[in-house]
């Protein structure tokens, strides 16, 4: 029998030969994030002298704008699905060179993977790993949304293995026997300081502070208004974490004491999470790390899994809010803009918690650029979504509203509530015209 060792130098080759052992008709799913193997990705444009036809490739929020998403020469080799967009993917959809899948966290994998095996396709995953241990096993280090879930059902598995990334715990731990191909790199990792916030992020959070309780179980994101949340909690007691994506701001929580995570009622003692991305900071305080606990998004994000947590707070934003509660958090129009991810999910899993809340927070206007050149103030509670636009969480499912003029409680409210509720927190230039619209359209 061959030890590990003499197994990783089998497998071990050039980015460009991994490559000519993708098939037809594969499916390849890209690591999310700062997961994705940039070693691999920036030579997939070699799939042009392998041959090869009509395959997959399935991405989540690349990090890098790899050449090959943008190449009209590819068409007929793969075709771009992205289940989280960012400008580089807007870019590309404008080319008709990449299209969206609809779909929650929980399940994306499940109905991607249906979906190709359906169209009898073989599924390839690709991420990026921690160098081999003596027992031959790698960690999937940033990101386990759905990178161990497909080793588990089979998938080809193609590897990145970089030193620079840090060694996690939990859904992250993958074996030399079950790796196909490898490249190594020893690329830096993709790192972004936390962002400064402004005085109206402060104010949004001090108001989302005043909803968390101590001993409640917290899920953040990344961006402004969460750092300024993260900032306004560092008073509370016991808090816990079970989040999708763990930041740079829960680091600053747990080390003065407000995270314990001791109050939980599930997983207590650690720190839930399914992937990272951030400062060096992060991934060094995450490196060899046991009491950070990387779990698929299947478990992490199920509302039955946040549902066991105590007082589990769940806090989104959202691109617009109408005057019943819908919440458009992914399109603008029919732009696709981003994606759904786990809010939806966090939302309901809140509801299931004892004592939970969901909140969607957001500045209560935004600016956009008229043809003349000038910057027009616009209201992100309206009396009707944009046209078009995609509905992320439903107004059966609003809890909390927050905005820098207030909070709006909807849980439970009629229409005509609701309606008198959102416009107390929307920006006062526009209450007048909300009413009028409210009243004209008979929005009660």
């Amino acid at each position: 029998m061959k030890t590990f060792q003499e197994q990783y130098q089998e497998k071990k080759m050039s980015p460009e030969k991994l490559l000519e052992l993708i098939q037809d008709n594969d499916y390849i799913f890209v690591a999310q994030a700062a997961a994705e193997p940039a070693a691999i990705l920036s030579h997939m444009q070699h799939l042009k002298n392998t041959g090869v036809k009509n395959v997959v490739l399935q991405t989540c929020l690349p990090i890098q704008n790899y050449p090959v998403f943008h190449d009209p020469e590819m068409e007929g080799i793969f075709f771009h699905n992205g289940w989280f967009f960012n400008a580089n993917l807007r870019k590309a959809q404008k080319k008709r060179l990449v299209s969206d899948i609809p779909q929650h966290s929980t399940t994306a994998l499940s109905k991607a993977f249906f979906r190709a095996m359906h169209e009898g396709r073989r599924p390839v995953v690709m991420a990026t790993v921690t160098p081999m241990d003596e027992h031959g096993y790698m960690s999937l280090s940033i990101s386990s949304i759905y990178e161990r879930d497909l080793v588990n059902r089979g998938a080809f598995v193609l590897l990145e293995v970089n030193p620079n990334f840090p060694r996690t715990f939990g859904d992250t731990m993958i074996h030399i026997s079950e790796v196909g191909a490898l490249v190594e790199s020893d690329r830096p990792i993709p790192a972004v300081q936390p962002a400064p916030y402004t005085d109206v992020d402060a104010q949004i959070g001090k108001y989302v502070a005043t909803l968390v309780e101590d001993g409640s179980t917290i899920q953040l994101g990344i961006g402004n208004i969460p750092n300024a949340v993260a900032n306004e909690l560092k008073t509370k007691k016991h808090l816990g974490i079970h989040t999708e994506m763990f930041t740079e701001t829960m680091i600053d929580l747990i080390e003065c004491g407000a995270v314990d995570n001791s109050q939980k009622g599930f997983y207590n003692g650690y720190s839930v999470c399914s992937f990272t991305m951030g400062s060096q900071r992060l991934y060094d305080y995450l490196h060899n790390n046991p009491s950070v606990m990387f779990k698929s998004c299947t478990f992490t994000n199920d509302p039955y899994t946040i549902g066991k947590n105590n007082k589990f707070v769940s806090i989104n934003a959202t691109l617009e809010v109408d005057l019943t509660g819908q919440c458009a958090s992914e399109s603008v129009g029919h732009i696709q803009f981003s994606g759904s991810g786990g809010q939806a999910e966090t939302v309901q899993g809140a509801q299931m918690s004892p004592g939970g809340k969901s909140i969607i927070a957001m500045h209560s206007t935004y600016t956009v650029k008229t043809p003349d050149g000038k910057e027009e103030l616009r209201s992100k509670i309206v009396p009707f979504l944009a046209r078009g636009a995609v509905v992320t969480t439903s107004r059966n499912d609003v809890d909390y509203v927050v905005t820098e003029y207030g909070i709006a409680w909807l849980r439970g409210l009629n229409v005509k509530r609701r309606v008198e509720s959102l416009i107390a927190i929307a920006h006062p230039d526009f209450r007048d015209w909300l009413r009028e619209e409210a009243e004209k359209n008979a929005i009660w």
